[in-house]
């Protein structure tokens, strides 16, 4: 379900490995649709999409969380569906994220649901200045307002039209986390490394992947706490956790998203099983080992802006001289069209420690005049 780039890398891992795909995708160019064996050109909601979809598969999954949940609790009456629809649902809604980051025992920022102007009225002072989130459809930054004070904030509720929203309070960050893990129908759990991450205009930017990336007990926090959370909802498929260090030493849970993630994609090239591969074996029920970073990793995400660097009209980035680096890994979506904050592709470094690998991925940035991290 869903014809971007996670679709098109899940699609490969999984051809990869022998197996034939379908993807349900309206746009007839679509990454994942280009090349899958089969594309079926169809609405998430459209019955007979849905019915050549199962019809085609032997298991079924989700390459993004705005899939409307009931289109996959449709599917799973007739074929494997991973993950659930129900998994889905609480991730598309804030309000229910954090009440089952709650649930898990999972500290996560201080927050307040606004629905009504009651509620609205009732916000405490103290979560103030804040982050106005809407409950929905909010991603890579959308969605999303910074309010200091009681006025701003009624004044952003207004803006999203009054619809349901969470308000978190705003905390003093060090850094950000997330941790994909995967879990099989059998209960069976594995992860990657902890993967430390940069956002830019709340996209992600930069991720880095090696040992002491970030302190190692609130790593190992993050890691049971993504661990808690997928038992929580006996969740099977890729999971991925997005957490909060703050400055005074403590973690928090951000969001979590149910689908490989693009903080992952540097597995492709710096470990041995890949978070697409993981994907591939929940669905197919096959063994789920735990996979071994073998180089050190640095990604960065390659947006359209690259493409306007020099003009008002699109030109390729100068990716020979990238790829003249050693350890340089180049993944572009395939994408008809190159947009300011659109994903084009990705670019890994890898190398054999994380200084090598720092300074790899330091140069290839100043190469595509990407700022320094």
């Amino acid at each position: 379900m869903g014809g971007g780039q996670l679709g098109r890398m899940f699609v490969h891992a999984a051809q990869r490995m022998g197996y034939q795909t379908a993807v349900l995708e309206a746009d007839g160019e679509s990454p994942a649709g280009r090349v899958s064996h089969h594309h079926v050109r169809s609405g998430y909601t459209d019955a007979r999409g849905l019915a050549q979809l199962a019809e085609l598969s032997q298991a079924i999954t989700t390459e993004f969380e705005n899939v409307p949940a009931a289109a996959l609790q449709q599917l799973a009456k007739h074929r494997p569906v991973a993950p659930a629809g129900e998994a889905v649902a609480i991730a598309q809604d804030r309000a229910l994220e954090k009440a089952h980051f709650v649930r898990c025992g999972v500290p996560c920022a201080p927050h307040a649901v606004i629905e009504t102007r009651e509620q609205l009225a009732a916000v405490p002072a103290d979560l103030l200045p804040g982050i106005l989130k809407t409950a929905r459809l909010g991603y890579d930054g959308k969605g999303q307002v910074r309010v200091a004070t009681p006025s701003e904030l009624a004044t952003a509720w207004e803006g999203v039209g009054r619809v349901p929203c969470v308000l978190e309070k705003l905390l003093p960050l060090a850094f950000e986390c997330s941790v994909v893990v995967a879990r099989g129908r059998d209960g069976v759990m594995v992860q990657l490394p902890v993967q430390r991450n940069l956002h830019r205009d709340g996209i992600l930017a930069v991720t880095e992947v090696y040992e002491g990336n970030v302190p190692p007990a609130l790593g190992a926090k993050a890691v049971a706490a993504t661990r808690a959370i997928a038992e929580g909802i006996g969740y099977v498929g890729v999971l991925c956790v997005e957490f909060f260090g703050l400055a005074d030493g403590s973690l928090v849970v951000n969001e979590m998203a149910p689908r490989p993630h693009n903080s992952g994609h540097w597995s492709m090239d710096g470990a041995d099983i890949s978070q697409f591969e993981l994907q591939v074996r929940t669905l197919a029920g096959l063994p789920l080992a735990a996979p071994r970073q073998h180089s050190a990793a640095v990604m960065l995400n390659l947006l359209g802006d690259l493409w306007f660097r020099s003009a008002a009209t699109p030109s390729e980035p100068d990716w020979a001289s990238v790829l003249a680096l050693p350890g340089a890994q180049l993944h572009l979506y395939g994408k008809r069209e190159a947009r300011a904050g659109r994903k084009m592709g990705h670019l890994t470094m890898v190398a054999a420690d994380a200084e090598t690998a720092r300074a790899g991925a330091l140069r290839a940035a100043a190469l595509l005049g990407l700022p320094a991290f």
